[in-house]
Order: C-alpha cells, then structure tokens, then sequence
C-alpha cells in the first residue's frame, strides 16, 4: 500500500476549509499535516475574515494539526502577494509537502490561478467540494454537526442583520435569492467553533459590528464585519 500523499491545507477559518478538510481526513491518499492561513500583519487578522488570530490559533489547536501563517503587509500588491507565496510554498515543497488543497467550490478562475501558481514546483492540488452543490453542501455542514457564525457580510449582498449569525437551517432560508447558498461569491464569511473532529469548541462572545468601506480603482464596496472576542 502506498504512503499517503504528504498535503498542506490552505486554511480560512471558515466552514467550506472545515467540510473540505472533513473530507480528506477520511481519505487514506493524504496526510494533512499543516494549515495555511494568510493573517493581515495591520490588524493581526485572517484576511477577508477579519477574525482575530487568537482565535484561529484556539481553532487550530482545537483540530490538533500544525498550524503555519503567512503574513501579509498592507494592501499588498499582486507582485508582493505571489512573492510571499512564492517563498511560503518553497519552504514547503523542501518539508517534503507534494499536495495542497482548497476549499473552493465553483469559481473556475480562481481554481485556474491556484493551479497555476503552482505548477512551476509541481505540487498537486485537490479541491474536495469542486462542483458539488452548495445547498446540500451546508446542509451537510449543519447536519453534521459543525457550528459556524458569519464575521463579515458583503454590503451590496446582505445588510448587517446576516453578519454575526449561527449558520443553521434558519439562514439558509432567509438567503435571498440571487446570493449562494455557501457564499461562494463572497457573499459572506464564517468562522468554524465546533464540529465532529474538534477537540474542543472554541469560546467566544461578539464584540461590535462595525461596516468598513474599501475603494479598490475606483471601485467602492462595503463590508460588514462581527468582532468576535476570544473567552
């Protein structure tokens, strides 16, 4: 029989990184044995999330697998972006890592990029909620007996009563519409505190909700984001 594949986790915090990695914890073809989350060095945060990193260190203590933060300075362009990634994955790739995986769902040209990126030091990539449907995708999240709770809310997609919020069968019926029934547009963001393989749930209570408003070329959008404070 051979070895399982030695394979680092890009790591969100949130609940498509934690059903992604449920399932590869079940497939004897990978070894997860380190979680990649990039953190804003301004506000020492997960980036996008906005959740302390605090608390995504309780949570990765609470799965019992290395964890590994890449620092990122602020704003950081493209060219900076790649650059740290570039020395991030070289590290990795001389551990002796051969495989990562994501959490992604549908968005072809990120997965497009991802795969791209890294090519160059061959490194296999494997996305195991690809293409499967997001609805039966959170039910089984919430079914399972994971717990999350939404940190941060796009603006244009969801006013602020959605940020802050368990993610149960209740939100999924009060979605509108046109947003995905995971968030995989971004429509929102999670932090995972609980589920079948923690071995511990993550305590916290919600601070404030604050809306930040970002202009990125001329273009402006607006988040809204829950600050959870770790107990």
């Amino acid at each position: 029989m051979s070895q399982p594949i030695k394979t680092y986790f890009n790591w969100s915090s949130g609940k498509d990184s934690t059903l992604a990695l449920y399932y590869l914890l079940q497939d004897k073809n990978y070894s997860i044995d380190c979680l990649l989350t990039s953190v804003s060095s301004e506000y020492d945060r997960v980036s996008m999330h906005g959740l302390r990193k605090e608390l995504l260190q309780q949570q990765t203590e609470a799965l019992g697998i290395p964890a590994k933060i890449i620092q990122l300075p602020p704003h950081p362009t493209n060219a900076e972006y790649e650059a740290l990634m570039k020395e991030t994955v070289s590290v990795l790739l001389a551990d002796g890592y051969e495989c990562t995986a994501f959490g992604d769902i549908f968005l072809e040209d990120l997965k497009a990029y991802r795969e791209k990126q890294l090519e160059p030091y061959g490194i296999k990539t494997v996305f195991p909620l690809w293409k499967k449907d997001t609805k039966e995708l959170l039910t089984n999240f919430i079914d399972l007996g994971f717990k999350a709770i939404t940190v941060c809310v796009d603006g244009s997609k969801l006013d602020s009563s959605f940020v802050g919020r368990i993610i149960d069968h209740d939100f999924i019926n009060d979605l509108p519409e046109d947003v995905d029934i995971c968030g995989e547009n971004g429509e929102f963001h999670t932090f995972c505190f609980d589920g079948p393989y923690f071995k511990q749930s993550i305590q916290f209570t919600k601070g404030e909700v604050i809306m930040r408003e970002y202009d990125s070329n001329g273009f402006k959008s607006q988040f809204w984001f829950c600050d959870l404070l770790p107990m």
